[in-house]
């Protein structure tokens, strides 16, 4: 589908008791993603029986007819709003900030605005790479919206060039590095290891799995993983937590959260990947069971970033420690 165009379909006898963002997403696919259906879904652009429906979970029923329209072309171009940035590192060439949880990398379906970008045109005027387009000006990579940590952003095309060069080789012929902290239910089996296991799109759309490498959206996925902290029955090897330093060696879509959940280790407050896990939360201490159930996000901390500078060729290397929320969540585990 393309802006301003308009879909009509029949639920049929399969699509009864379904929810209208499941179904409208396998009619759809590959061209709207079931967010994306959500969102359009809540901005009015779907009707049932000629009635707006702004609820993705309603529930369908055979013979209605559905209709769906995408809006009109709008401006692509974000603007600058003034949103605090922790700035690690800034020159002519690049900044590099101290991403907080919370704040998506670039606008898109549902987050047109509040962005990192806009931030950063805010901060940078028109001394930003445009390379990745109007709506991803300055961004070489990015972080999950819940994910806190260190992201560099590109001023010039040339930095963007040599960055996004640096992360496509993930560091096998740079000196690009890249660490993350998670707490992670349980203990894996060994202490340091490496999960390589190809990764696709979940039944869902929205989620990315494990997959059969031969299947046709497979991608190559490989995360090495070091325990560095385990929590709890003194350290024994049925610890209800434990910290874990992962170090990524390709960089796909919720890599390290599909991962860990693929191991039996999913990262705390992951309600994507871990919440199978939610219940865990029920064995410990009740101050530590409140601080965890109530966590907003999952517990993942992009800690380290190093990489040889696009013009100097210095080797830059920043780290930025727990933020506040995280390292309160360590400090109750280290108290069982």
């Amino acid at each position: 589908m393309i802006e301003g165009q308009r879909r009509e379909l029949v639920a049929d006898a399969q699509a009864a008791s379904l929810r209208l963002d499941q179904w409208l997403a396998a009619q759809l696919a590959p061209d709207l993603s079931r967010s994306r259906i959500q969102a359009l879904i809540r901005q009015g652009a779907v009707r049932i029986g000629g009635h707006i429906v702004h609820e993705p979970k309603h529930r369908l029923a055979e013979g209605e007819q559905i209709a769906v329209t995408l809006p009109g072309p709008q401006s692509t171009a974000p603007q600058g709003e003034p949103i605090p940035l922790d700035i690690l590192y800034e020159d002519e060439d690049l900044i590099v900030i101290n991403k907080p949880a919370g704040l998506v990398v670039h606008p898109g379906a549902g987050n047109e605005t509040g962005t990192l970008v806009n931030a950063l045109i805010w901060h940078c005027g028109d001394h930003l790479s445009t390379m990745g387009g109007e709506r991803r000006r300055g961004i070489v990579h990015r972080l999950d919206k819940d994910t806190s940590g260190v992201l560099v952003a590109a001023k010039t095309d040339h930095a963007h060039e040599a960055l996004a060069q640096a992360f496509a080789d993930h560091g096998r012929k740079s000196d690009l590095e890249r660490a993350y902290t998670a707490l992670v239910w349980g203990i894996p089996e060994h202490m340091s290891g490496t999960i390589d296991a190809p990764l696709g799109r979940a039944p869902d759309r929205v989620r990315r799995a494990v997959v059969p490498p031969t299947r046709e959206d497979a991608r190559h996925a490989i995360t090495h993983f070091q325990v560095e902290e385990r929590f709890g029955e003194d350290n024994a090897r049925h610890a209800p937590a434990s910290l874990v330093e992962c170090r990524l060696e390709t960089g796909r879509t919720h890599q390290i959260r599909v991962h860990l959940a693929h191991i039996g280790h999913p990262v705390i407050g992951d309600r994507d990947y871990g919440q199978a896990f939610a219940t865990k939360a029920n064995r410990l201490p009740p101050e530590l069971k409140e601080l965890v159930s109530a966590f907003p996000r999952q517990a993942l901390h992009a800690r380290l970033l190093a990489f040889r500078h696009p013009t100097t060729h210095m080797l830059m290397r920043f780290e930025a420690p727990l933020p506040a929320d995280m390292a309160a969540l360590v400090s109750h585990f280290h108290q069982i």
